[in-house]
């Protein structure tokens, strides 16, 4: 044997052995990555529909009021047997000179009982959060008047941030939460035939449950 072919041989097990490593080494990463807890004040949940499921991280951190008050009303299991009863398309708002597109759900009011009172606005420019595609938003009328409602925006809608101009008092909408998986669900309901906004049926929410 010669020194030439022990040094290869040598090479080559230190080549093998080194793939190995890296290997192993890139696992760990990996599980470690997996294994890391989410970002502070971030919850998730899951919103399950009769046309499949709705992931969704809420954003406690930044907008503690929104968040606070929609995982209440989770947790108290009112969105059992609610729904989604409006779709908002650019087709069906012939009386809105500014145009959004959202789907709007609510909890059950058979199991609502006494509903939780109304909450302060949370303005997009305190919170720094923005009306983006899957962002989770409080339904309103007047300010300081969200409840139950919510809405899941689809495709960008800026103007539902505050001093947009969807809402005449320029005050927007309370963002509180972002669409991590299931936005073909989203978007099937947006689809589904309606009298003028309103779902017909409604699409249910068989449960928002909190994901561990």
């Amino acid at each position: 044997m010669t020194a030439h072919s022990w040094f290869s041989r040598e090479g080559l097990l230190a080549l093998i052995l080194g793939v190995g490593l890296v290997a192993i080494s890139t696992k760990a990463v990996a599980q470690n990555k997996s294994a890391q807890p989410k970002r502070a004040g971030i919850i998730s949940v899951r919103i399950e529909t009769s046309l499949g499921a709705i992931t969704a991280d809420i954003d406690s951190a930044h907008a503690p009021v929104s968040a606070a008050n929609f995982l209440r009303y989770v947790d108290s299991l009112a969105y059992i047997g609610g729904r989604f009863h409006r779709a908002v398309t650019m087709a069906n708002q012939p009386r809105d000179s500014v145009r959004i597109e959202v789907i709007q759900g609510g909890a059950n009011p058979d199991r609502i009982g006494a509903r939780f009172p109304a909450i302060p606005l949370e303005r997009t420019s305190v919170t720094g959060l923005r009306h983006r595609d899957g962002t989770l938003s409080m339904a309103r009328g007047g300010p300081d008047t969200a409840t139950s409602d919510f809405f899941i925006c689809v495709g960008d809608q800026p103007a539902l941030d505050f001093g947009g101009r969807r809402n005449p008092d320029g005050q927007g909408f309370a963002a509180f939460g972002q669409v991590t998986g299931g936005m073909d669900v989203v978007r099937a309901i947006q689809r589904r035939p309606v009298n003028a906004q309103s779902l017909t049926p409604p699409v249910e929410i068989r449960r928002v449950v909190r994901i561990k």
